[in-house]
């Protein structure tokens, strides 16, 4: 039977998604889905062999199409700290991107070396999400641990190695570490050893390949034994992959709203931020990925809609029944601490309740507080000098939401668009997979199997005003609580 197909796989936070393209044109042909097991900060933890059990289920929910995979790559949730002893056992719950007891850790990493120099070197400055403060606090809270380490890896690294048996990695996922230089494409072993200086840091890391590059073949694995020598695409992480399955050029804004929120966007050079609001990432197609990232983003209007009773349905007509501004109501959506701005122990703030104050005024002002809190950091990424003449392209499950696409419109005052491939991460990185199967970049896969973008919401009223009231005050509450 011939190899015509693809799996690109997604393992998020919440589940390990799969989706099978076809090699020829992209078309999907199918998809699984898995779930993970969930987690909420401050302590967000799970078990990497979790991660494999969802995608050994997710696979072999589409064993009938084995014979025909011809390769498969995993996009996945970045900074997550595995660490794996000699036998490739895990040696604790991976702490997850999420995960914010590291703060006091990363604090002490900027005090330890300058914000300004970890930016130079690294493109961010390290926060609670960096894989190198989860380190630190494995050096402080398990004395002895990382000299046990033979291996530390991201998610989707766990993943590949699980699969190819190859240890390797990309500069798009390694760019998140806080340890790996995006501009010259290399490790900063000296940026570890300050968390401790008697290892070999880069003897514990993954071999930096190109990210277009084979990782290997699956190796025979009693429960995936019909994929075995299937080419393995050396992955990356999951906004990389969406940018590819969305195929963002220079001048587009992505919007990814799920779990977490981010905005981001195509640059041909690295920006560097010593204030710590951007991160400077590498993408998986030879460019960078400035980026914006929020800890709460779909949760948020998740909570709010379960406090209102109502189904997700209701809750959209509630948030655009209400008028820009929620008549007054107004949330700054840092319920599980914030990421950005750096505010690991904030919660939300709700102000502006009156007696007036209906259910509609709720489900609009929760859906402008993660907007709003999205739009602010990509106000910041217009300072560093980030190009914002493009589209603006939404993505993940708040794509799906009439009121996030139509209430995201009337904030900018633009159009607003999604990609009709649907699962943009997967989507990416089966375009990952082709690439490593047909022997051509990413960037050039991405654009054989480009579908153009559908408008999804005009601007219907002018909400500008809205996001600059959520500007003046969450930056005087994010004053206060520094």
């Amino acid at each position: 039977m011939k190899r015509d197909l693809v799996a690109g796989i997604d393992s998020s936070t919440q589940s390990c998604t799969v989706m099978l393209r076809s090699l020829k044109n992209g078309e999907v042909v199918a998809h699984a889905r898995t779930l993970h097991p969930p987690t909420t900060p401050p302590c967000s933890e799970q078990d990497p062999e979790a991660w494999w059990e969802a995608l050994v289920g997710a696979l072999t929910e589409l064993k009938a199409w084995w014979p025909r995979i011809a390769g498969l790559a995993v996009g996945g949730q970045g900074h997550g700290l595995v660490m794996l002893d000699k036998q490739d056992r895990p040696l604790r719950p991976a702490k997850l991107w999420n995960d914010t007891e590291s703060a006091p850790q990363a604090r002490t990493l900027c005090n330890q070396i300058a914000p300004g120099e970890w930016a130079r070197l690294t493109g961010s400055v390290p926060g609670p999400a960096m894989t190198i403060s989860k380190l630190a606090w494995t050096q402080q809270h398990h004395p002895g641990m990382l000299e046990q380490c033979h291996r530390i890896m991201l998610p989707f690294d766990y993943l590949v190695y699980r699969l190819s048996g190859s240890f390797v990695c990309e500069r798009g996922g390694a760019s998140g570490t806080g340890y790996f230089n995006p501009f010259t494409n290399s490790w900063e072993p000296q940026l570890a050893a300050v968390i401790n200086d008697r290892i070999d840091w880069v003897s514990l890391w993954p071999a930096i390949i190109p990210s277009h590059q084979p990782a290997g073949v699956v190796k025979l694995i009693p429960e995936l034994a019909g994929l075995a020598g299937a080419i393995v695409g050396v992955g990356t992480g999951d906004n990389m992959s969406a940018a590819l399955g969305m195929n963002l050029k220079a001048g587009d804004t992505g919007i990814s709203i799920g779990t977490s929120g981010t905005l981001y966007g195509i640059s041909t050079t690295g920006i560097v931020d010593s204030s710590g609001m951007i991160n400077g990432y590498a993408d998986a197609a030879d460019r960078f990925v400035p980026m914006i990232t929020t800890l709460n983003a779909a949760k948020v209007t998740d909570a709010f809609r379960k406090l209102l009773r109502v189904t997700t349905d209701e809750f959209d007509d509630f948030a655009l029944r209400s008028s820009p501004g929620a008549n007054g109501l107004q949330l700054v959506p840092w319920l599980d601490g914030e990421r950005t701005p750096n505010l690991p122990n904030a919660t939300g703030h709700l102000r502006g309740l009156r007696t007036t104050t209906t259910p509609e005024d709720m489900a609009r002002a929760a859906v402008e507080g993660v907007l709003c809190g999205l739009l602010a950091g990509g106000l910041i990424l217009k300072q560093q000098g980030f190009k914002d003449d493009g589209r603006i392209v939404v993505t993940g499950g708040g794509a799906k939401s009439r009121a996030y696409c139509q209430i995201l419109a009337d904030l900018t005052g633009k159009t607003v668009w999604i990609s009709p491939v649907g699962e943009t991460a997967s989507a990416g990185a089966a375009i990952q997979a082709a690439a490593a199967v047909l022997g051509c970049t990413n960037a050039e896969m991405a654009d054989r199997w480009s579908v153009p973008f559908v408008p999804v919401a005009e601007p219907q009223q002018d909400a500008r005003h809205v996001l600059d009231a959520y500007v003046t005050y969450s930056q005087a509450l994010s004053g206060e609580l520094q």
